[in-house]
């Protein structure tokens, strides 16, 4: 299967630059598999094609302000993008400049509040870094650090980096936003509730390798990243009842995704359970625990095109895709959504 098959043409002022004012009036695209048909609504319609008894499974992660610039002991400029956390204050990190940056490299952020040692050169010219502060890293790094926004939007402001979160967002730990969630307001969440679905919570830490290009010809020469996940009990339990009594699991997202696949059992069951997944979902899958899909406009050629394609179905998907561009959908983190029924 060839990459270039998931390309499409994009126009680039249909890339979002900033969030809507009201996170639930960005414009939803209905795709309805069975009917191989499309609809056009407002993000808070979302809740008429949900059913009591249906789970909403939402990934409560939480983006943190991993980008840092700072200064070499030489006195030279540098940046690092945290990736994640390998063990106590030692972390993977993304550097620039990378030839620099060798191991014994000292680095000082924010006039000393933070001291970072280059240990070693990981694979794939990352770095495995060791921190040294007074008081809380998490603390540290809201005073001196940035959000990542992805390197598509170049217009953000800092209000904007402040809605780069979910409303749920409670356990930190990502280098990008689950961006099918930024729609959700707390009133619809609390709407969708009344109406008698369950949400249930995954955390899936989600990686800047969602960014990253897919450089091989064929789909399945591609080697996905890894990405930290944990599921609760009782969050599994409202999963599996939902399985049990024949209604929908709508994941909220790829990463939402990706975590109830990587887990579930042949008949869809999930447990609590805290892993790595490099689960790489393309055409040809079958989906053993989601029914339907909440999710963002992705790039051409990317992973996450393939995966709703894998749901939907390509040409179905291509279809709708092309339909967005000829309607002026906005794409990527901050752009409109999609439900895939």
């Amino acid at each position: 299967m060839k990459v270039a098959d998931f390309n499409y043409e994009l126009p680039k002022e249909l890339i979002a630059q900033h969030p809507y004012d009201k996170r639930d009036e960005a414009r939803l695209m209905v795709l309805n598999r069975n009917e191989e048909k499309i609809e056009h609504k407002v993000f808070k319609d979302v809740i008429d094609y949900l059913n009591p008894g249906d789970c909403l499974v939402i990934n409560n992660t939480k983006v943190i302000p991993a980008r840092l610039y700072g200064k070499k002991d030489t006195g030279a400029n540098v940046q690092f993008l945290l990736l994640k956390r390998i063990e106590g204050d030692t972390w993977e990190a993304m550097v620039k400049p990378g030839n620099k940056l060798k191991p014994g490299s000292k680095v000082v952020f924010g006039d000393g509040v933070l001291k970072a040692t280059v240990q070693e050169i990981l694979e794939g010219g990352n770095r495995k870094v060791e921190f040294e502060y007074n008081g809380i890293f998490n603390e540290i790094l809201d005073q001196i650090g940035m959000m990542p926004l992805p390197p598509y939007i170049t217009e953000a402001s800092r209000e904007d980096n402040e809605k780069y979160q979910t409303v749920y967002a409670r356990y930190e730990g990502s280098a990008a936003a689950p961006t099918a969630g930024l729609h959700f307001t707390e009133e619809l969440l609390e709407k969708i509730k009344e109406k008698g679905v369950e949400v249930a919570n995954v955390t899936l830490h989600v990686g800047i390798g969602t960014f990253r290009p897919v450089k091989v010809e064929t789909v399945e020469e591609h080697e996905m990243h890894s990405e930290h996940y944990y599921i609760k009990k009782e969050d599994s339990e409202k999963i599996n009842r939902a399985k049990q009594n024949g209604n929908r699991v709508i994941a909220v997202g790829t990463t939402s995704c990706r975590v109830l696949e990587s887990v579930a059992d042949e008949n869809g069951m999930v447990k609590e359970i805290e892993g790595d997944t490099s689960i790489f979902i393309y055409p040809g899958y079958k989906f053993k625990c989601i029914d339907s899909l909440i999710t963002n406009f992705h790039l051409p050629e990317s992973t996450l095109i393939m995966l709703v394609s894998s749901l939907a179905g390509k040409d179905f998907i291509m279809k709708a895709y092309n339909e967005a561009v000829e309607k002026e959908y906005k794409f990527f983190s901050f752009g409109d959504a999609m439900i895939i029924l």
